[in-house]
């Protein structure tokens, strides 16, 4: 489908509704891969995904870290998104799994506005508007859901509404996070509020979201398609997908090495577990085997590669209430992520061209 504008049917109450293509110019679609060239939404090359893993070719189909960014005078946004079904889970809303949400872009950076809701019973997906309350050109981003599939996205506005671009991001190289279900956004309520996004509207960085739930394990064909991309940084935080701490030193420092030699210059930042009061022995064992890779990369003459302890990531008011099952962090962990592993992402930054201090 090439055409900007599209006819579609909708049970929206909205007389004056016209759908557009986001395929098309001007929206851009950040953190999926090929969005406009393929029929489904993914975040790596299916060939890629099945090497790796059975699990990798599932979840590479979720639309974690997915945004896409237009701006427009419409007095309303709408969405109609094409799902192949509803994803609930016991310790995550429908928000978080399928849900899109909505923000604003202004010069005192991205605010959220409210969410598109999914139904209980949506089959095929869903439709949803978010109404404004005057009419007036704004720069709007959308988040893609966390843990569900999307295969087409359209958005409706006024028939007679501008649409022009969106809001830039600093630069054009994304920062690369790799992980876990905590990378990916298990369990935050609505998908503007994984860690990822927390760090991209503070400091206006692009970013790719690399989490893979239980199956973020430094496998050799990720690892090498992720040395392959483009980037301004990258992030390693797959702790807990480790078999035990013995995988982990298999393929911590590995991945580092990978990684490092397609880029020599980019800041690298391994993150250990925050949950440190889940198995304590094993956790830290794992943060030893992640303390050793750092040691040993500074040892080489690397400057520009950090740690962030997660045993410190959630210390302080409320420490007890940071995750939904002691694990997976709610929105205050999330939160508390994002200033942790962000604040170290603007000290390794700080010397870059692109990178003002927010």
């Amino acid at each position: 489908m090439s055409e900007l504008i599209v006819s579609l049917d909708t049970k929206l109450k909205e007389k004056d509704i016209v759908f557009y293509n986001t395929k098309c110019d001007p929206f851009k679609v950040y953190g999926l891969y090929k969005y406009r060239e393929l029929d489904v939404c993914r975040r790596i090359p299916e060939d890629v995904a099945k090497a790796t893993s059975e699990g990798v070719e599932i979840l590479a189909l979720n639309t974690a870290g997915g945004r896409i960014r237009f701006s427009t005078d419409s007095e309303y946004v709408a969405i109609k998104a094409i799902m192949p079904f509803i994803r609930p889970l016991s310790h995550m809303p429908l928000t978080g799994t399928s849900g899109f949400d909505l923000y604003i872009d202004g010069d005192g950076g991205s605010r959220y506005f409210k969410a598109f809701k999914p139904n209980l019973n949506m089959k095929d997906g869903y439709e949803s508007v978010i109404h404004f309350e005057s009419r007036k050109m704004r720069n709007i981003t959308i988040n893609f859901p966390s843990y569900n599939h999307v295969n087409e996205l359209f958005i409706g506005l006024q028939k007679d509404a501008a649409l022009g671009d969106g809001a830039l991001y600093r630069s054009k190289l994304p920062v690369v996070f790799y992980g876990s279900s905590i990378t990916q956004g298990l369990c935050s309520s609505r998908p503007g509020l994984i860690y990822e996004n927390f760090i991209s509207r503070k400091y206006g960085l692009d970013y790719i979201n690399l989490g893979f739930a239980s199956n973020g394990r430094a496998e050799l064909p990720i690892v090498n398609y992720m040395a392959s991309l483009p980037m301004l940084a990258f992030v390693s935080d797959y702790d807990h997908n480790a078999t035990n701490a013995e995988y982990l030193k298999e393929t911590h420092f590995r991945m580092y090495e990978i990684i490092r030699e397609s880029h020599p210059d980019i800041p690298y930042i391994m993150v250990s577990r925050p949950d440190c009061l889940v198995s304590p022995d094993a956790t830290y064992a794992r943060k030893t085997v992640i303390i050793d890779s750092f040691r040993e990369a500074r040892a080489r003459g690397d400057q520009n590669v950090y740690f962030v302890d997660g045993e410190g990531i959630f210390r302080g008011p409320y420490e007890d209430s940071c995750t939904v099952d002691g694990t997976h962090p709610n929105d205050l962990g999330m939160s508390k992520m994002a200033d942790a592993i962000g604040k170290m992402l603007e000290r390794a930054l700080r010397g870059n061209p692109i990178f003002k201090e927010a």
